[in-house]
């Protein structure tokens, strides 16, 4: 059949005004941006969600507000810790001095053994005379007081600056009289140092933090605004060179697990580094062979922690070292926006990094919560 000229003009006309501004019905999703733009998995395959790990953990990086917490609110944690099969809370927010033995006493008093604290320390004067000694008798006497660890915040080397206004870097040796101390009590120094790379990398469309940098603006590190993110990983690494007879606990896979080879590497260098899994779950699910063979290699020196505290996130922990799940979600879509894979670790490298490394590290835990 041969359509007239007028039959072909009229057709056209007629889509045309199909989609005109003017004639159209608006299409939901249509002027979503991509920070909006959520889809839904639709892939079906076998789920395996796992509410309660397979051992009791140690969950080696938490904050809570010791000092300020109700016995309601203790009592409440405690319970959740239970349907968690959490065994102990590490609390690396335990302050110092008096807070500290407040905090203590307010959060084991009804619940002996579930929580240990680190202590922490104030870098607010270094530069007078005698600042690392001090700084080092306080540590000591935190110790005796109950810390069972020392915690450093991500300020040294980022913010925290000495008595001439100057950027204290993390392997300053005026520090040196507080990490020898820490080895010499015997007690783990868990540090976070720097924040993830992309943060000091151009803000652009190739960043792949870019939703997390636009929907949190103040993370990203413009050139001039802080030292580089490689000076003070760098920093990080001379510090547990300088001192081997402390041991030191990288947080967040000391912001490498986006290249476990180099992260293998320096752990092979050092004996007495470590690393804390908190809030990185997400680069290791998504390289699930890759991670599960490395993980296997270094099951000695990798400890279980979350960060900041909720019930329900730790169960992609659970998922995905436990089971051999596809393409779940994870559960903050700005640290990632890719999917999970399960790792399937075996029993052994379970009990490992659940509970076994934060036994040899941390003595003060109550052993006789595990097997």
């Amino acid at each position: 059949m041969r359509l007239t000229s007028a039959e072909i003009i009229g057709g056209l006309l007629l889509v045309v005004g199909m989609f005109s501004p003017g004639s159209a019905q608006p299409v939901a999703g249509q002027g979503v941006g991509v920070e909006e733009y959520q889809p839904r998995n639709t892939l079906v395959v076998p789920e395996n969600i796992v509410t309660s790990a397979r051992f009791p953990f140690v969950d080696i990086h938490g904050h809570q507000s010791g000092a300020r917490m109700s016995s309601e609110a203790v009592g409440q944690l405690v319970r959740e810790m239970d349907e968690l099969n959490m065994a102990v809370m590490v609390n690396l927010s335990g302050g110092s001095g008096a807070s500290l033995v407040t905090g203590l006493e307010n959060m084991t008093r009804d619940h002996p053994g579930r929580f240990v604290f680190f202590a922490n320390v104030n870098f607010r004067g270094v530069g007078d005379p005698g600042w690392g000694e001090r700084a080092a008798a306080q540590l000591e006497a935190d110790v005796a007081a109950g810390a069972a660890g020392l915690k450093i915040f991500k300020g040294l080397g980022l913010s925290d600056l000495d008595t001439d206004g100057n950027r204290i870097p993390v392997d300053d040796p005026r520090l040196d009289p507080v990490w020898a101390k820490a080895g010499e009590l015997g007690i783990a120094v868990l540090i976070h140092s720097a924040d993830p790379a992309e943060f000091w990398q151009p803000y652009d469309r190739f960043n792949e933090r870019w939703l997390e940098l636009t929907l949190r603006p103040r993370r990203i590190q413009p050139p001039g605004r802080s030292a580089p993110f490689e000076q003070i990983i760098g920093e990080q690494h001379n510090l547990f060179r300088r001192h081997p007879n402390t041991r030191f606990i990288a947080a967040h896979l000391g912001w490498m697990g986006h290249d476990l080879t180099r992260l293998g590497t320096l752990l092979d260098e050092m004996p007495n580094m470590y690393v804390g899994l908190g809030a990185v779950i997400y680069e290791l699910g998504r390289q699930p062979r890759f991670a599960r063979e490395w993980l296997i290699e270094y099951q000695d020196r990798v400890l279980m922690g979350k960060d900041s505290y909720n019930q329900e996130e730790f169960h992609t922990y659970f998922r995905v070292f436990e089971t051999a799940d596809d393409y779940f979600d994870y559960y903050r879509r700005y640290h990632a926006f890719w999917q999970m894979y399960g790792l399937d670790l075996p029993d052994e490298v379970l009990r490992k990094i659940y509970y076994e490394n934060a036994l040899d590290l941390v003595p003060e835990i109550d052993r006789s919560l595990f097997p």
